[in-house]
């Protein structure tokens, strides 16, 4: 290549990057200024996290943006954490577009991508790392859904363990299965005493999942893993690391249900994908 193309190739690069961040700080401010007008928020952060092209919108752009806002409240005032997604073409912003035809929320269709950074090696459970392909499960043990589809999928998968390395991340529905939030603490316990295939036994405890009793969700538990976990042992440092670790990424790739699958970095809205790999 000649200087005047290197050079060319050059500016134009960073009259790309410049304007991407020109935007970012235009959205920022933009929604800075509307929250602002709410006399309850006495502190503000806006950022842009992602930027997601709209394959039905020439032009436009989803923007994943991350609100800290602490509002007044009594005794003390409260910390409101939330991402939000907005598109925009440059010049015009909107919460959503409609599809006519099917009735979709495009919305739905937007999703951060999957970082590398978010595969670490205790959240694989089955296949090589350096497989072709790379599944990322979100999962509450007592979401009924995943309760059929989960081990289907990972047995499907870990059959063929040079093609797929499966992750899985810890999901709980507390407000839905209040017994899931002490069954994955324990699961992440066995997982570190080395007891193998516990995120495919996990399925198999049977317990009501509005259960709030420890010794009763441990019981159950115990009897399926053959394992003598115990209420102190959930509240380890590295329980409690593992656990938020998996929340953390939950929340960056804006994970709201389960059963939600990322197949190669992509939310995988039919769940399906990988079946169609050859």
């Amino acid at each position: 290549m000649s200087l005047m193309l290197k050079l060319l190739a050059t500016t134009l690069l960073l009259s790309s990057l410049l304007n991407a961040t020109i935007l970012n700080k235009d959205i920022e401010n933009f929604l800075k200024k509307s929250f602002k007008g709410n006399p309850n928020i006495v502190a503000l952060k806006v950022k842009v996290e992602h930027r997601v092209p709209v394959e039905k919108l020439k032009g436009w752009e989803a923007f994943v943006v991350s609100v800290d806002a602490t509002l007044k409240a009594k005794p003390k005032n409260r910390n409101v954490k939330q991402k939000m997604i907005w598109f925009s073409n440059g010049e015009i912003m909107t919460q959503d577009f409609v599809d006519m035809k099917s009735g979709i929320s495009l919305k739905e269709l937007v999703s951060p991508s999957f970082k590398p950074e978010y595969y670490k090696k205790a959240n694989l459970i089955y296949g090589n790392e350096n497989a072709k392909h790379k599944v990322a499960i979100f999962s509450d043990p007592l979401c009924p859904f995943c309760r059929n589809y989960v081990p289907e999928a990972i047995n499907y998968m870990k059959k063929q363990p040079n093609k797929f390395a499966i992750y899985y991340y810890h999901f709980p529905l507390p407000s839905l299965h209040p017994a899931a939030v002490e069954l994955v603490k324990a699961a992440v316990v066995a997982e570190l005493q080395g007891k193998k295939d516990v995120v495919l036994k996990l399925y198999k405890v049977n317990v009501d999942a509005k259960e709030r009793d420890v010794k009763k969700i441990l019981a159950a538990f115990n009897s399926v893993m053959k394992t003598n976990i115990k209420p102190s042992d959930l509240n380890s440092d590295a329980v409690k690391k593992h656990i938020v670790h998996d929340l953390f990424v939950a929340d960056s790739v804006m994970v709201s249900g389960t059963p939600t699958i990322f197949f190669d970095g992509k939310l995988d809205k039919t769940k399906r994908k990988f079946r169609e790999i050859k």
